[in-house]
């Protein structure tokens, strides 16, 4: 059953998100400083489907409108909302959303064991990256590869491509995967269908294997057994 609709305040939270995603946008340098309250804003909305004033069909039709660059960044703050309430605003105002992203990972895997405050000093005194390595040797118990950031220049009209592909290959792949592993895929992607064009086994092998690890196991195992009866 649908919740009863409090058009009043369906409208006040509606209008609240748009001016924060208009503020946000007049003051890049300033950017993302207003998640903690558009997370919960939005949780507000999916709860009480407050998207019906907005004439849209669904609530991932409303995201759609409000992020059209990437509706995941939207569920990302909707889950610091509900999985860091123990941790203040303001806290997690200074941390960052992206940091924040990380610290929700491990709010949802401890839940009642969750331990905020020795992960808000790691968060607030840790660089982005070596914190994100931090989460992720605690969430795997294994030590993360040797990486390295890569810096390149994308003009903002290449922006909405870029993003589309990598939420894309985040959709297809899996949520808890990096935009870096998305980034490879579709690199390998691209070097497969290139490399089947021009004949080229030796390179081929290694993308069309990469590419084949990266599907769920059933899908391989599915994949694997045509291969095999086709031979």
């Amino acid at each position: 059953m649908a919740p009863k609709l409090n058009h009043r305040r369906a409208v006040f939270v509606l209008s609240k998100i748009d001016q924060i995603l208009a503020w946000e946008r007049a003051k890049e340098q300033e950017r993302d400083s207003k998640f903690v309250e558009l997370g919960r804003y939005l949780c507000e909305v999916r709860a009480g489907q407050y998207w019906r004033v907005d004439s849209v069909r669904s609530f991932d039709e409303f995201l759609e409108r409000k992020f059209p660059e990437s509706r995941r960044k939207a569920y990302y703050l909707m889950a610091i909302h509900e999985q860091l309430t123990p941790i203040r605003k303001r806290e997690l105002e200074q941390i960052g959303w992206t940091k924040a992203r990380e610290l929700a990972k491990v709010a949802r895997r401890d839940r009642q064991d969750f331990e905020s405050a020795p992960w808000v000093h790691k968060a607030t005194t840790m660089p982005r990256e070596e914190f994100k390595r931090e989460v992720d040797r605690y969430l795997t118990g294994k030590e993360s590869e040797p990486w390295e950031l890569l810096y390149f220049k994308a003009y903002k009209s290449q922006l909405p491509v870029i993003e589309q592909a990598l939420e894309t290959a985040g959709l297809m792949l899996g949520s808890d995967k990096s935009r870096g592993y998305c980034l490879e895929m579709i690199c390998a992607d691209f070097l497969a269908g290139v490399n089947l064009e021009a004949s080229n086994q030796g390179a081929l092998l290694p993308a069309l294997s990469r590419l084949v690890l990266a599907l769920p196991t059933p899908q391989r195992i599915e994949l694997l057994e045509t291969v095999r009866e086709s031979t």
